[in-house]
């Protein structure tokens, strides 16, 4: 059996009419009186000029004018009882609706329930009741008025009626694309006003992860879409006013150019003035108002009442399809406390399961049993390769360019670059030299300007290229929750204690998590040093089931014993390969292998190779060292900056050129070429 589809909103709305005749009855006899007060507002002075002020019978006159104002006096009184009658049609409308709103929110836990019953009902409510009122009252005062005119001179109506009825007739042709185009406004207005309710709660994500550029480009394609919107919007409400301007201005200049021949035709004085009072007093401001209603509240009901009355079938999928705008492009975090998207800003990781089809770490099975944790992990394999061939680059750019603006300078130019699964690379470099920027590339932050960047065979940026890899940013991200909310922040799935707590031995967590209170303990960010909140990100991003990590100077903020051990676990990962930005040489003697970024140029090698052949490379070598002992953080870093300006001693330190001061936030005070390290890590590419 087939299952019936809802009525359209035409055919309930007429139901719901008809089911109240009796209201609308009354409310047709009581705008009767209205009728003959807009009849009287020109009779009245046209028979008061011509029977009795140009007749010299000033009691006449006066008599037709006092008429006049009796039936005033009633069309008040009318109109009053107008407001009860509608009034008696407005509340049983607006219970239909609460109804229907509150058995969808008690049936499907629907979380619009709330705002559908405080702000949407009551839109509908008072804009209903106005579009009876303005529909109500042109009807009233148009046969009040052309009943006038036909009465006080037939010929008044062949100079009124025309135009007037033009002017219906070209808003009535402009009503439907004008609802359309309002109707898409009012959506995109939505669409911005989501956008940003998502975005705004993420900022400090945004900022942590460097999107700011890539969020607000998202962002600006919904301000321009509504832009768009209001232009295409403005462009038919031109033909609004023309309508009006036809309708109702139109006559009374006709009226005015055609009063000779009126006059000669056997209009009066007094009905030329009345036939002026008729527009002016009473067309033209019901015309004005029936244009304005219908134009703006009468699709904006329209649109309320879709959203009220749809079906809960209708519901899920607009739920849904709103989810997945929402989280297809992979790049907006979601607000604190929601459920987090499969793919989120650049740090979270991708689709609920590895692409593999594996059942994450830690994850349920159908058996009820749990997955291997930390030495059985499970990362999402590359691009599927053909039988016999190699499996594709972990990593992998193609003469990529990128210069931030069409008439800069370009910061990474034709760079040609290819990471195999297992890979560990230090990028290093004078400050501006690119190094961030390469990772945004990777990460899909920012757009090449030429080239490709692929993510274990995936294109970036894209679904399957977000899912393979993680980006830890410099400014680490902790949110205010339990330690083991913090550290299960990019995991689709409950991660077991158990991994956890082997995560947090592995990178170096394990003694700030004692001090917390354990992975239970409530976390406060403010309470955190930088450093701490770095040992945090980098243990969450370790627990992802992406293959690629970017430490973006993620350890920058740590001692050097600590970094070292969180960059040899991220190396030893089953199947990861690791891409660190270094602040320190040691990360580029710990690496299989080094990419020197200076601008333009870059070379690309293993540590004792570039010592040879790459000038800055030994430049960078010979002004990084370790800090000595008693001393816990002076900042350090190159020699020289980009514009090979030699770096000033700081207070304290020795004047004899041996230590140098380098421009990080936090680093190291180093001696020329004091370089001890446990050395490069096995299994590089």
């Amino acid at each position: 059996m087939t299952a019936r589809a809802p009525a359209g909103l035409p055919a309930r709305g007429l139901r719901f009419l008809l089911a109240r005749r009796r209201v609308l009855l009354r409310l047709t006899a009581w705008s009767v009186l209205e009728t003959g007060q807009t009849f009287l507002l020109g009779y009245g002075p046209a028979r008061a000029l011509d029977d009795g002020f140009l007749a010299g019978r000033a009691g006449v006159g006066l008599a037709w004018l006092a008429v006049t104002g009796i039936g005033v006096l009633l069309g008040a009184y009318g109109t009053a009882r107008v407001y009860a009658a509608v009034a008696a049609l407005v509340e049983p409308f607006r219970d239909r609706l609460v109804e229907r709103v509150v058995a969808r929110g008690v049936r499907t836990g629907d979380a619009g329930s709330l705002s559908g019953l405080t702000q949407q009902v009551e839109i509908a409510r008072d804009t209903f009741a106005g579009l009876v009122m303005v529909s109500r009252s042109f009807v009233v005062t148009a046969v009040g008025a052309l009943a006038g005119l036909f009465t006080l001179a037939p010929p008044l109506l062949l100079v009124v009626g025309p135009p007037l009825a033009l002017g219906m007739a070209l808003f009535a042709a402009t009503l439907r694309p004008l609802a359309r185009r309002q109707e898409t406004f009012l959506l995109a207005d939505e669409a911005l006003a989501g956008d940003l309710g998502t975005v705004c709660p993420g900022l400090r994500d945004v900022t942590a992860t460097g999107a700011e550029a890539h969020i607000a480009a998202g962002t600006g394609e919904r301000v321009e879409a509504e832009l768009r919107a209001a232009r295409a919007l403005a462009h038919w409400g031109v033909l609004r006013v023309v309508s009006l301007t036809v309708g109702g201005q139109l006559p009374i200049v006709l009226l005015l150019a055609a009063a000779p021949w009126l006059l000669s035709h056997g209009v009066t004085a007094g009905a030329l003035v009345g036939a002026l009072a008729y527009v002016t007093q009473s067309l033209l401001p019901a015309l004005r108002n029936l244009i304005h209603g219908l134009g703006t509240s009468g699709s904006r009901l329209t649109v309320v009442l879709r959203r009220l009355t749809r079906t809960d079938t209708d519901t899920a999928t607009a739920t849904a399809t709103a989810t997945a705008t929402a989280t297809d492009d992979g790049n907006t975090p979601p607000p604190l406390g929601a459920a987090r998207p499969a793919n989120t800003t650049a740090g979270t990781v991708g689709p609920p399961r590895p692409a593999d089809g594996t059942t994450p770490a830690g994850a349920s099975r159908p058996d009820g049993s749990r997955s291997p944790t930390q030495a059985g992990r499970s990362l999402p394999r590359p691009a599927r390769s053909r039988p016999g061939e190699e499996a594709p680059p972990a990593l992998s750019l193609t003469s990529v360019t990128f210069a931030y603006g069409s008439a800069s300078a370009p910061v990474v130019q034709d760079l040609d670059l290819d990471l195999p699964p297992g890979a560990h690379l230090a990028v290093v470099g004078p400050s501006g030299a690119g190094k961030s920027t390469l990772t945004a590339l990777v990460a899909g932050l920012l757009t090449p300007s030429r080239g490709a960047v692929r993510v274990g065979g995936h294109p970036v940026p894209g679904p399957d290229a977000a899912a393979g890899r993680v980006l830890i940013p410099q400014e680490a991200y902790v949110f205010g929750g339990t330690l083991a909310e913090n550290l299960a922040y990019l995991r689709p799935y409950p991660v077991p204690e158990e991994e956890m707590l082997a995560a947090a031995d592995a990178v170096g967590l394990t003694p700030l998590a004692g001090r917390l209170g354990g992975l239970g303990a409530r976390v406060d960010p403010a309470a955190l040093s930088a450093g701490e909140r770095q040992l945090v990100a980098l243990t969450r991003a370790w627990l992802s089931h992406a293959p690629l990590a970017l430490l973006d100077e993620a350890t920058c903020h740590l001692d050097p014993g600590t970094e070292e051990r969180a960059e040899r676990a991220f190396a030893a990962r089953p199947g990861g390969t690791l891409v660190v930005v270094a602040h320190r040489i040691s990360s580029a003697r710990r690496a299989g292998r080094v990419l020197v970024m200076d601008g333009r140029s870059t070379a690309y090698g293993g540590h004792e190779e570039l010592m040879r052949s790459c000038a800055l490379y030994r430049d960078l070598v010979g002004s990084w060292a370790p800090a000595p002992a008693l001393r816990r953080s002076e900042p350090a870093l190159a020699l020289r900056d980009a514009y090979r300006v030699d770096a000033v001693a700081g207070p304290g330190l020795a004047g004899d050129g041996g230590h140098v001061v380098a421009h990080r936030p936090v680093g190291q005070v180093q001696a020329p070429r004091d370089l001890r390290d446990g050395g490069p890590l096995g299994r590089e590419g």
